[in-house]
């Protein structure tokens, strides 16, 4: 999601742009977001080795504890169940000019992702198809998303409750990780979409219930646009 550096893959449509799934055949990368400079490239969402593959020095910023991160993720899973509710079921097909996914899509996608931090912990594995995940048949309406978010901001919550839910190294699609650096991502990761989400009821000039503000998702590495 660094659109300044190199190829980024990142809701794009890829159908539409063959070359770029050259690129990654080029390089033996299994799957998308990735960024290629020249030959080299970093799989997937690592800040510190793309900042290596530019050549810059790394500032991690601000280290939040797993803690705070877990409350932050369910006020971002909150707000996302408030703005669902609000999309007009005929609405919940619309896309963004130049992205793929249909809200209703993405406001799912930001549960399922919110989820899949449990699931690898869980699983002992983060396969990269769980974010490619849509909504079935019997989540076709906002209420029905709200309902399926609320379902995960429970598990996440039984989970949290652990000694040790956020202690060791995860295996993920694009590499081993510390547990927390995961957590991070999917807590950046969710508000990232949240903030798309807001833009797409901007556009039916519906007003937010609730909107989250840049306070509350100080700190997190996203960014600056909503649509990179």
């Amino acid at each position: 999601m660094l659109s300044s550096w190199g190829i980024t893959f990142e809701g794009v449509d890829l159908e539409r742009t063959p070359e770029r799934w050259e690129d990654l055949r080029r390089l033996g990368i299994p799957s998308y977001p990735a960024t290629i400079l020249g030959d080299r490239f970093v799989h997937g969402w690592n800040p510190a080795d793309l900042a290596a593959l530019v050549g810059v020095e790394y500032d991690a910023g601000r280290r939040f504890e797993p803690e705070e991160l877990a409350q932050r993720l369910d006020r971002i899973l909150a707000a996302d169940q408030r703005a669902v509710r609000q999309i007009p079921r005929e609405r919940l097909g619309m896309k963004h000019p130049q992205r793929d996914r249909s809200v209703r899509d993405l406001a799912f996608h930001i549960f399922r992702l919110a989820l899949a931090f449990r699931d690898c912990r869980e699983q002992g594995q983060f396969p990269e198809g769980w974010l490619r995940e849509v909504p079935g048949p019997d989540l076709q309406d906002g209420e029905a998303i709200a309902r399926y978010g609320q379902s995960v901001r429970g598990r996440l919550q039984a989970w949290y409750a652990r000694p040790s839910w956020c202690e060791g190294d995860v295996h993920t699609y694009y590499g081993s990780h510390p547990a927390r650096e995961l957590m991070e991502r999917t807590t950046w990761h969710a508000a990232q979409h949240l903030r798309q989400v807001y833009w797409f009821l901007d556009e039916m000039d519906i007003p937010a219930e609730g909107r989250l503000t840049d306070a509350d998702l100080a700190g997190l590495p996203f960014p600056k646009e909503v649509w990179s």
